[in-house]
């Protein structure tokens, strides 16, 4: 474990951290614009939303990475070369925005209806009134779904494994599986798990307080999050 642990300090959590924060970031926009789609009135906006979570949540997550950093490989290394990294990302974003996508829609659908109506009579356009009124109470209330989220892809970058990744972009189970195949022992395997719980368990408990302080309608005060 001693031999392993700069490495998985230094280029393991890196590029583990790196693509979950990367997918979610980019996974909450191509999710937002999909829950809007799936809101709309218009059938053709709904309909392309409606297939693409289906395809996406439908798939498993190994086949969706694999298709893509496979799929696009020929077309994208006119751009950054045979670079697994950026398609590993890519396919992890495709696949949460599906999932945030159905989050913000039924946090969007819980706010009543008659605020939208009221901001509708103060004047807001449709538009406004969602973006301005609607949605910022929508997202409030999917917080925890969100965060729950993030911890699926800390878990899922490992699957980006699959797509070979250079030495300075491996993640924590691929520095771990390389290590226990030298050695002979599952010990790195165990640090990588180590890691893993390191980053999920902290949240996990952040999730159970933002729950239980938003059920009670109370606000979630600087210092007490601190203490969470």
């Amino acid at each position: 474990m001693k031999l392993v642990l700069p490495e998985m300090l230094k280029v393991g959590l890196v590029n583990t951290l790196i693509l979950a924060a990367a997918s979610v970031v980019l996974g909450t926009v191509l999710g937002m614009i999909v829950a809007v789609m799936g809101l709309s009135r218009r059938r053709w906006l709904r309909w392309p939303a409606k297939v693409y979570t289906d395809i996406f949540r439908g798939l498993p997550a190994i086949l969706t990475i694999l298709l893509i950093g496979q799929g696009l490989s020929p077309i994208t290394r006119h751009w950054w070369g045979p670079n697994p990294y950026p398609l590993g990302i890519l396919a992890l974003s495709l696949i949460a925005a599906a999932y945030i996508g159905e989050i913000f829609r039924s946090g969007i659908q819980s706010i009543e209806k008659g605020q939208l109506e009221a901001a509708r009579a103060l004047g807001f356009t449709y538009t406004s009134g969602m973006r301005l009124v609607v949605i910022p109470q929508g997202v409030r209330r999917v917080l925890p779904a969100l965060v729950n989220q993030f911890i699926a892809l800390v878990k899922e970058s490992s699957l980006v494994y699959f797509l070979g990744l250079l030495a300075s972009q491996r993640e924590l189970f691929r520095i771990g599986q390389d290590a226990a195949a030298t050695n002979g022992n599952l010990s790195p395997l165990l640090l990588a798990g180590i890691f893993y719980l390191i980053i999920t368990v902290p949240l996990t408990h952040l999730v159970n307080y933002f729950d239980k302080r938003l059920r009670e309608g109370r606000p979630i005060l600087e210092e007490e999050l601190a203490r969470a």
